[in-house]
Formats: structure tokens, C-alpha cells, sequence
């Protein structure tokens, strides 16, 4: 990049960042001491640092971090990052010892209680400019594009061998699609930024949000100029004005931190070898420490094991590696392989006949988006043995295509071939969009690498690059990053697609032959043969056929919503004495505390506004009526915006009907999750959320719902596994779990226990399973500490084998370092022993938790599959729509009732063979909510 050479050159390196790339280069490698430390984070971030010195040559450097303390935008916005995973245990404890190391490298360590590392960054970057430094700000953080000026630059360190990608003014705007870079902060603003929890307006994404500044300019003139915008678009960004300007604020990088700007100290000096060597040795950095002090450096006694995942190769290795794995990788350049465009006629029917007289073969559709049922097929690879793979453009257009379809269904619809893919759910769902119906067994590799690691990303390339050693052609080299001048593949000569796809189809063939005996080695068969694999084509089927909504019923349900919340406003300005922004927390704030004076201390941000969030006003509530009524207002339209007026925009316009999106591969507990929209979060506890439930209508007057739910599943599991004999005798008589625990913590009679013990027993119940403390339990039924403690001991007196089964399921964990489920499914806990109190404690109550829900989670899928199956071989016309959690829905040809009823439950109770008797409540109704 052509910029004007400065003999003053400062870098500001963002030290979290830095660590965590470390720590995520060497996941499968974790570099571990002699001493049993893992080092990979350290590792990682002095070598950047290092790089960086001998590459770059900085007359001047930085290393920034973030401190312990709340910044002003955890104040300003309380859900600021709060989605962010928990800090890895190996991080966490690295940090200290990575201000002694850039101490020891004589590099100024720069850290400001109440600003993050990006606020410092910004604010030396503002003064090394004006003192007429070429700044770099060392980070992959894109918020700071919003610093980048004619004398300061991105610097993100490259991957590999890659050189580090340097943005500047040109290339940040060039890449966003605007015109100046503080435009960058009210894209962020309106769109929101999903690492730090920004949710900035709904419905605004990026492109949208680019589009809209390219109109008005900046944030503020459109969200004065709404009245020339029309439909959703002109309402989000009214109701969401306040929000979208909060979230601006959070995503602005402060100029002005209070911190002293120093370029004597800020002078690049040689390192402090005298502190810094033995600190190497303790730290066992052998090829660093001869990349300083020369060929004599050398370790004493045992060397740095770098310990290579028992997963990846079978058994666990020791072997000295100083050097970042990404530098290896193979590539399709130096790898031999043979890659076949297949163009004729002539080709393309020899290739289908091979593919049908195989016992296996790989496919990989390449499509023009990725919403399985309405996309084209830009074309098909495949791969029957390593290295050799096949690919067959397409026309993309659904009748054009058909023949070509046509010649490989026989292939793709035969029984007993085996059909290997990677996230096949959306291979499959394609094609059935097209008429085909692909047919087992199945092997999907993301999902063989999901019942190994389910804690682990699963994407082909990560995959390829942990277990073969080998670096796919990323999509972005093909049609370029994501943003406006992104290409689509039709775009693109079809050689170049086709070395890409054949390539991903012979990779994921090799990642299957990978795979296989680590699924075996895990004895995680079960789960993968049994539940996970034959559960695609039911999940592809329940997406297609969606379920109809009443989009007027809601449509009215919004009426009164609205009418409702018109009556809150009312009555808030009543007792408020004024009328003011409801929405708006500062104005909420301003009234309740300045203006009525409710709070004499009321509590404030750092930055001055009053605190107004679901916590300060629940506390608030018993003492005046205001903090109540916002709570109500919020709570309504909270249920207006997300669900009773967004519902209806889900609905699909060829269709009619709601189609969620099921992903298999997510939660660590084997739980199917529900996206686009998500339909199982759809609340139920309440009155008015339970009318949503009734929207969801069956598919014409020839049908009602039926819903089918487990009755206590976990409870039941939990008896399973602890074999308690008095939890199993009150499954097995039929008697209410809650008032027979009640009843025995209580010492009385089941008749004479009261709804208070009973809700108590239940809290205890289902807190339990989770792990619950007499902390969390006191501040649930609101009682003293002491009195929940009582509770449960006297629970663990009357069920001590639960107990038992906790207390060995936590030594397994720790001896074993995982957990399973009955089916085998396997969770890996780091954690177990950490020395961290709350680390630990939130291991151990996976731990118990784990074989539990994840039993239950495949109950239900081996269920589905069941049911599926029944129903195909049957011809039966009712048709399962949707599966929430522990209850599954149904389109129920009236006339199949008793047939179906029958499948549904006697497959839900022997979906595993149980001692305790599993219990499903089934129902039918004009509605959900009727049949729930």
C-alpha cells in the first residue's frame, strides 16, 4: 500500500487479541511445559510481538490491555459483551505473566481502569498523530477502523506464511462500501455488532445500514428524516431511535481517555535479556529464546511438550514445537490430486453409473445461496476415493437442471450406498427441493466431529486443517469477502469452481476415513449412527413442511397489544406528572430520580445517567408504582416487537407457512436448536404469551394439532441414572414427584402437603439437576440461606443415591476428564479441575447435568426418527412439524388419530429401554395452545 514514508513509526498492539490468537492456534496443540503449564497463549503473543520487532522495525511500540474493572459502556448498556464466552481458564491466567514479559522486553505496558484497550489505543494513536508518528494499530478488531486516518493504519498480523494486512483509509472505506470512516460508527450503531452484544436496530443489517448512510449521510439526519421511509423500515428506526443512538455510543472509540502520552517511554528499546531469559526457560520457549540470544540458548532438563490432541491422531504425542502449526499446511498446490471438470454427455452418464455401483461415494452441491429450499444448484462434485474427485457444472435454472438431476438420481436414491458429506442437512434439503430424495446411510462429517467434540467448531476447512494437515481454497478467494463487490459463483469461470469443489468434496472424503475410527475410539457410535445421521432427512422433511400461521390472528393480537401499551403510557405519564420517551432510559431515568425523586441515592452510570434496568426497577417496584408499570410496558413490548409482529414477516409467500431453520451441531448437550425464526423460544409462562401459541393453526379443515410432550423427562433420567430406589417407586406409582418430595422433605403425608412446599419440592427438583446452591435457592423461592441449605440436605437425606450419583459422576468427570449420556454421547470438561472456585463449580454442574439433559435430548431424536419412519412406511398424511425441547407438533389428519397417537407415543417411551416408566401427555386442538 503506496503511503508517505515516516522515520517515526509507533505500534500499539492490542494485547487480549494477540493472547487469545495464541491460545486458539494451538487448541489441538496446546503447548504444555514439563511442569504441566500450558503456555499457548503466551507463546502466541510473544511471538507476534517479535515478529513484528524484526519485521516491521518500530521506533516506537505498545502493548495495551483491558483492566478487571467495568468500562462506562457496561454502565451505560448492562448487556454490553454479555453473550461472550466465559474467559478459557489458560488465558485467564496468562495475562499477568504477559505484562511481566513485555515489561522484561522493555516495551511500555499501557493499561486506564474504565476504558478498554481500544479507548487507549485511540487516544495515544490521536496524540502520536498530531506529534507526527505513523501509528499502527496492531488488532483484528474492525470497530477500530473507525481510527484509521493518512498517518494511522490497521494492522492485522497475517495467518501462516501470509504477510499482515494493512488497512488504510481507501481500504477500510473500500470495504465497508463508504465514504468516511466515522461512517464505520453508525454502521455499528444501526446494525449493531454481535461479538460485544450491540444490538443496535432490528431488522438493520450492514448492507442496509451502508445503503442508508449513502442517502442521509450520517445517523443522526436519518433518524430525523424517517417520514420519508415507508413500511418496517421507517417503524424500527423510530421505535428504536434512542436504541440505535446508545448503541452508536457503545461502538464509538473514545479519543480523550486520560492517559499519559510519552513518546520517550513509548521508544523502542533492546530487550532486558537478564530478566527475560530465565523467564523463557521457566516458560520453556526454546526456539524463541535462540531467536534472541542466540544458538546457546538451551533448556535445562525436560523440553516444552507440545501435546497433540488424543483425538487427532488416536494416541497422545510428545514432541518439541516452537513453531506456529499454521506455517505447514499443505495446500492444493503441493498436494497431487486429480480433479476432473466432467463436461459430455458421455462423462457425466459414465460418472452416474460409477457412482451407482459403489458402495460409498462423497457429494458436495454448490449452490447460489444458502437457504436450502429456495436455491439454485450451480453444480455437483464428487469424490469416491482420496485425492481423485469430480465436478459437474449445472444450468442454474430449477427446469433446466432437471435432466442432469435425472441421470445421478438413481445414484442419489439408492438404497445401501452410502452418501458422505459435510453439513449434509442442507446437501439433502437442496435436492429435495428439487425433487430428489437422497437416500442412507448417511455420513455427515460435521456432525462425526460434533459427537467427538461438540464443544469445537466443526467447518470443513478447520476440520481439514486439524486432521489432514492440509488448507482448503477458502469461498472468499474465489468470490472475494463479504460486502457489496462480493461475487457469486455464477460469476466465476467454471474451471476455477470446479478445482473448489472437487477439492471440498475430496476433502471431506478424507475427513470421513479421519473421522470414522475416532467416532469408534469415543464409543460415540450410538449417538452418531443412531441419532444424529438418521436424523437428517426428518429434520430436512419438518422444515419443508413448515407450519401455517394465522398472521391475521396476530395481526389483531397486535391491536390489542398495542392498546394495551397505549393504556401503560397513559398511566405512567399519569403518576409521572409529565409526559416523556418511556423507551428511552435517560429521560426514564431523568424523571423517575431528578423529577419525582423517587430514590434519594438512586445509582448512576460512569458517565452520569440514572440506572433504569430490569434489575434497579424490580427493586424499585415494591416501593412505587411507576418502576412496576415500566416493567409492564417493556414486558409488552418486548412480546409486540419480537414475536407478534415479527412472526408474520417469517411467513414464506409461496407457501404460507413458518419454516424454521434445525441445527444439530450446536449445543454441547446434543439439544436440536430452532433458528430463522426460532420456535422454541416462543413464551409460554405468561397469558399473553401463550395467545401467540395460538396463531399456529393446522394446514386446512382436513387436520388439527397435535402435540406430544415427555411428562418430567429429566426428573425421570435423573432416577434412571441414580437408580434411587425412592425416586423410582414414586415414577412407578404414579404419584406427583413434587408433592412426594415435598411430602418427604417435609415429613408429612402427601395429602398434606401444601402448593407452598410443593413449589419449594419443585424448585429443589428440577434445581438439582442443574446443580443448584443454597445461594441460588434462597434467592429463588426467597427464604434465608440457612433454611434453603436445610432443604437441601434434608432433600439428599430422602434421595441419597442421587447424591451418590452426583457426587461419582463429578470423580468420573475429573478422572476421566468427560461425561456421557446413555447413548454415549460424549462431553469433554477442561474445567474439572481447574483452580478457579466458579470455573470449576460451573464443570461440576455440567457434569451432572450433561448425562441428563443429553439423554434426553437423544430420547427425542431417536423418537423422530421412529416417528418419521412409521409414518413413511404406514402412507400416513399427518406430518410432524415441529420439535420444542421435549414436546413435538403435529399436522394430524383427523381421520389418523388413533393411528398416530399410537406411533407418537409408544415410539416416545421406548425410544431407550428404560427401568423408569416414561410418561408422554398428548393432545389435539384448532390451535397450538389447544393441543399443548
Amino acid at each position: 500500500m503506496a503511503k508517505k514514508e515516516n522515520t517515526k513509526k509507533l505500534f500499539l498492539l492490542d494485547g487480549m487479541p494477540l493472547l487469545y490468537r495464541g491460545h486458539f492456534i494451538f487448541m489441538r496443540n496446546p503447548r504444555i511445559t514439563s511442569k504441566g503449564i500450558n503456555t499457548s497463549a503466551l507463546y502466541g503473543f510473544i511471538n507476534s510481538l517479535t515478529q513484528i520487532i524484526a519485521n516491521e522495525k518500530p521506533t516506537h511500540i505498545a502493548v495495551v490491555f483491558d483492566t478487571k474493572e467495568p468500562t462506562f459502556r457496561h454502565e451505560r448498556f448492562p448487556q454490553y459483551k454479555a453473550e461472550r464466552e466465559a474467559m478459557p481458564e489458560d488465558i485467564a491466567e496468562a495475562i499477568p505473566r504477559s505484562h511481566e514479559l513485555t515489561k522484561a522486553f522493555n516495551i511500555a505496558l499501557v493499561t486506564f481502569p474504565g476504558y478498554e484497550a481500544d479507548d487507549v489505543i485511540g487516544t495515544l494513536a490521536t496524540h502520536a498523530e498530531k506529534d507526527g508518528f505513523d501509528t499502527y494499530m496492531v488488532t483484528p478488531d474492525k470497530d477500530f477502523g473507525q481510527l484509521v486516518s493518512d498517518h494511522t493504519f490497521l494492522y492485522k498480523p497475517g495467518k501462516a506464511s501470509d504477510p499482515p494486512e494493512i488497512m488504510g483509509v481507501k481500504e477500510v472505506t473500500e470495504k465497508w462500501g463508504i465514504e468516511r470512516v466515522d461512517q464505520l460508527i453508525d454502521v455499528l450503531g444501526l446494525a449493531g455488532d454481535s461479538v460485544d452484544n450491540i444490538p443496535g436496530v432490528p431488522g438493520i443489517g450492514e448492507k442496509t445500514a451502508v445503503k442508508l448512510l449513502k442517502e442521509f449521510d450520517n445517523m443522526e439526519k436519518l433518524l430525523a428524516s424517517t417520514e420519508s421511509l415507508k413500511g418496517k423500515q421507517k417503524e424500527k428506526l423510530e421505535e428504536f431511535a434512542d436504541q440505535a443512538r446508545l448503541c452508536r455510543e457503545l461502538a464509538t472509540i473514545v479519543r480523550e481517555v486520560p492517559v499519559d502520552f510519552d513518546p520517550e517511554a513509548l521508544a523502542y528499546q533492546e530487550p532486558d535479556k537478564e530478566k527475560l531469559e530465565p523467564m523463557f526457560r521457566e516458560l520453556e520457549f526454546e526456539s524463541l529464546g535462540k531467536r534472541i540470544f542466540g544458538d546457546t540458548f538451551k533448556l535445562v532438563g525436560e523440553k516444552t511438550k507440545a501435546v497433540q490432541g488424543e483425538l487427532a491422531i488416536g494416541e497422545t504425542q510428545e514432541a518439541t514445537t516452537d513453531a506456529e502449526p499454521e506455517v505447514n499446511f499443505k495446500s492444493i498446490d503441493d498436494v497431487e490430486h486429480t480433479y476432473q471438470l466432467v463436461k459430455t454427455a458421455k462423462d457425466r452418464k459414465a460418472l452416474a453409473k460409477r457412482l451407482e455401483d459403489s458402495d460409498a461415494f462423497c457429494f458436495d452441491l454448490e449452490t447460489t445461496g444458502l437457504d436450502s429450499r429456495n436455491t439454485d444448484i450451480v453444480g455437483i462434485a464428487f469424490a469416491l476415493e482420496p485425492h481423485e474427485a469430480f465436478y459437474v457444472p449445472a444450468e442454474v435454472d430449477r427446469e433446466k437442471s432437471g435432466p442432469l438431476l435425472d441421470l445421478f438420481r438413481p445414484a442419489l436414491e439408492k438404497e445401501g450406498v452410502e452418501k458422505v458429506g459435510h453439513n449434509l442437512k442442507f446437501d439433502v434439503g437442496v435436492l429435495r427441493a428439487h425433487g430428489i430424495d437422497v437416500a442412507g446411510p448417511l455420513f455427515d462429517t460435521m456432525l462425526a466431529h460434533y459427537v467427538i467434540e461438540p464443544e469445537h467448531r466443526h467447518g470443513m476447512d478447520q476440520l481439514s486443517r486439524t486432521y489432514l494437515g492440509y488448507s482448503p481454497v477458502p469461498i472468499t478467494a474465489l468470490i472475494g469477502e463479504r460486502g457489496k463487490d462480493q461475487k457469486s459463483l455464477t460469476d466465476i469461470p467454471v474451471e476455477q469452481v470446479s478445482d473448489y469443489a472437487a477439492e471440498d468434496a475430496d476433502v471431506t472424503l478424507q475427513l470421513r476415513h479421519t473421522l470414522e475410527p475416532m467416532v469408534k475410539k469415543n464409543d460415540a457410535v450410538r449417538a452418531f449412527r443412531e441419532c444424529e445421521n438418521p436424523l437428517i432427512p426428518v429434520l430436512v422433511d419438518m422444515e419443508t413442511e413448515g407450519i401455517r400461521l394465522d398472521s391475521d390472528a396476530l395481526k389483531d393480537y397486535s391491536v390489542v397489544l398495542g392498546g394495551e401499551i397505549e393504556k401503560l403510557e397513559a398511566k405512567i405519564y399519569k403518576v409521572a406528572g409529565t409526559t416523556f420517551n418511556i423507551g428511552s432510559p435517560k429521560q426514564l431515568g431523568e424523571i423517575m430520580f431528578d423529577y419525582m425523586k423517587i430514590e434519594e441515592r438512586a445509582k448512576k452510570t460512569r458517565t452520569g445517567q440514572y440506572k433504569t434496568n430490569e434489575e434497579v426497577l424490580t427493586q424499585l417496584a415494591e416501593k412505587h408504582e411507576i418502576a412496576e408499570l415500566v416493567l409492564e410496558y417493556r414486558s409488552r413490548v418486548k412480546l409486540k416487537s419480537t414475536y407478534v409482529d415479527a412472526l408474520p414477516e417469517s411467513v414464506c409467500p409461496e407457501t404460507g407457512r413458518v419454516h424454521t431453520d434445525y441445527s444439530q451441531a450446536v449445543t454441547a448437550t446434543g439439544r436440536i436448536q430452532s433458528n430463522n425464526p426460532n420456535l422454541q423460544n416462543i413464551p409460554i409462562r405468561t397469558e399473553r404469551g401463550r395467545e401467540i401459541r395460538k396463531a399456529f393453526v393446522p394446514r386446512d379443515k382436513d387436520y388439527v394439532l397435535m402435540s406430544a410432550d415427555y411428562s418430567q423427562i429429566e426428573l425421570r433420567v435423573m432416577a434412571e441414572l441414580s437408580g434411587d430406589g425412592a425416586m423410582l417407586a414414586t415414577f412407578k406409582e404414579g404419584v406427583d414427584i413434587h408433592a412426594a418430595t415435598a411430602a418427604r422433605v417435609n415429613d408429612v403425608d402427601v395429602e398434606g402437603v401444601t402448593d407452598d412446599m410443593r413449589r419449594q419440592a419443585k424448585m429443589v427438583n428440577f434445581g438439582i439437576i442443574y446443580g443448584i446452591s443454597a445461594f441460588g435457592l434462597a434467592q429463588r423461592l426467597k427464604i434465608p440461606r440457612n433454611d434453603a441449605a436445610e432443604i437441601i440436605n434434608e432433600y439428599f437425606r430422602q434421595y441419597p443415591q442421587v447424591k451418590r450419583y452426583m457426587d461419582q459422576t463429578i470423580e468420573f468427570a475429573r478422572e476421566h476428564g468427560h461425561v456421557r449420556t446413555l447413548m454415549g454421547r460424549r462431553r469433554v470438561l477442561p474445567d474439572i479441575d481447574s483452580r478457579n472456585n466458579t470455573v470449576r463449580q460451573a464443570a461440576e454442574r455440567n457434569a451432572i447435568n450433561t448425562p441428563i439433559q443429553g439423554t434426553a435430548a437423544d430420547m427425542i431424536k431417536v423418537a423422530m426418527i421412529r416417528i418419521h419412519q412409521q409414518f413413511a412406511d404406514e402412507g400416513l398424511k399427518s406430518k410432524m412439524l415441529l420439535q420444542v425441547h421435549d414436546e413435538l407438533v403435529f399436522d394430524l389428519h383427523r381421520k389418523e388419530e388413533d393411528a398416530v397417537r399410537e406411533i407418537v407415543e409408544t415410539s416416545m417411551k421406548e425410544a431407550l429401554q428404560l427401568k423408569v416408566p416414561i410418561v408422554v401427555d398428548s393432545g389435539i386442538g384448532e390451535n397450538w395452545l389447544e393441543a399443548h
